[in-house]
């Protein structure tokens, strides 16, 4: 079997790539900045610290949006560009065969987008195979899948919470809802402002929620100072924020996953629930390393919580899982093809 086998996760936050046989291979932000007449000024990490400091030609942005392609030019010309620095130090990537991740709940339009864009690529590849979001994720967590035991995910991501009930390789039940990491840091920007008269950007609001952000009360005191523009003066000043304040700022949005995952907990069928009562509910994605997130979740379900290894890359170990192991295979299949043939 060729060695040419790749894996993409079009995270709305983060991309990564995985080679069989060479694991992660790239990951960095799913970020572009260009300029007004076209020019790549930079992307991933180095166009992620141009954000917010940019002049008027200069636009700096996501091209993923609530776990779907939003900006399907920008994020052609970005994997070209991840392609080319895969191929300088990794070899030939033209004609492999490649594996996307994409989200369950969304349509079968926005899932033929990634498949699209692949095969527009630099890659020139009409050998893509998707697989579920939920899947990816289980599997990178180490879980079986394949056989009957019920499995439950909750992946939550920049912008979006997937929850997934799982069992035989399939779908049992999902649900995404539109409240993810930026959504946290938006709560911040907006608290901030209000409380202290204070405009932070969203890269300060990020570093806030990494170092404060708590799912439930925190019991010690822990604050950090932060910088920001003074709506009433406009001069820059300096503020110290607690994390009682952050875990008031994002008490809503955790709120509405918890509810999420009730609902999903409700119409399980009951025998995956007793697989779901012995196992616990699993979680992933970036913000599951928000301080006490398994505390928060196992007071509201009675569940036990596990929050996975390396929560971030799960998708993409998942993804790799299935490019080592020719039984899991069956797990990506590729869609239907369209008009273009692909």
């Amino acid at each position: 079997m060729s060695s040419r086998l790749f894996g993409i996760d079009f995270g709305t936050s983060e991309i990564k790539v995985c080679k069989k046989k060479e694991g992660v291979i790239y990951d960095s932000k799913n970020i572009i900045a260009v300029q007004g007449d076209g020019k790549i000024m930079a992307i991933g990490d180095e166009a992620f610290d141009m954000l917010g400091k940019t002049p008027a030609g200069i636009t700096v942005s996501y091209p993923v949006k609530n776990g779907v392609i939003a900006d399907i030019d920008n994020m052609l010309a970005l994997l070209n560009c991840i392609i080319d620095r895969i191929e300088a130090k990794y070899g030939k990537v033209t004609g492999g065969e490649f594996i996307v991740a994409a989200p369950t709940d969304i349509t079968e339009v926005e899932k033929r987008a990634f498949v699209d864009l692949v095969a527009r690529s630099n890659a020139k590849t009409k050998k893509i195979k998707i697989v579920e979001k939920p899947i990816a994720d289980a599997l990178g967590a180490g879980l079986d899948v394949t056989n009957a035991n019920g499995v439950m995910i909750v992946d939550i991501g920049a912008d979006t919470t997937e929850i997934s009930v799982l069992s035989l390789g399939g779908i049992v039940l999902s649900r995404l809802v539109t409240v993810g990491g930026n959504m946290f840091d938006e709560a911040i920007i907006t608290n901030v402002r209000k409380h202290y008269n204070l405009l932070i950007g969203n890269k300060t609001a990020e570093q806030i929620k990494k170092e404060l952000a708590c799912a439930v009360m925190p019991e010690n005191s822990k604050s950090i100072n932060v910088f920001g523009r003074d709506i009433v003066t406009g001069l820059p000043v300096e503020k110290e924020i607690t994390a009682e304040f952050v875990y008031e700022s994002i008490k809503e949005h955790l709120s509405t996953i918890v509810d999420a995952i009730r609902i999903v907990l409700e119409k399980t069928p009951p025998e995956i629930s007793a697989d779901i009562i012995d196992g616990g509910i699993y979680v992933t994605g970036g913000s599951a390393n928000i301080t006490d997130i398994k505390k928060l979740f196992a007071q509201e379900t009675e569940l036990d919580i596990n929050v996975v290894p390396n929560p971030g890359n799960s998708v993409a170990l998942g993804i790799e899982r299935i490019l080592e192991d020719s039984k899991l295979n069956v797990l990506a299949a590729p869609l239907k093809q369209n008009l273009f043939g692909y």
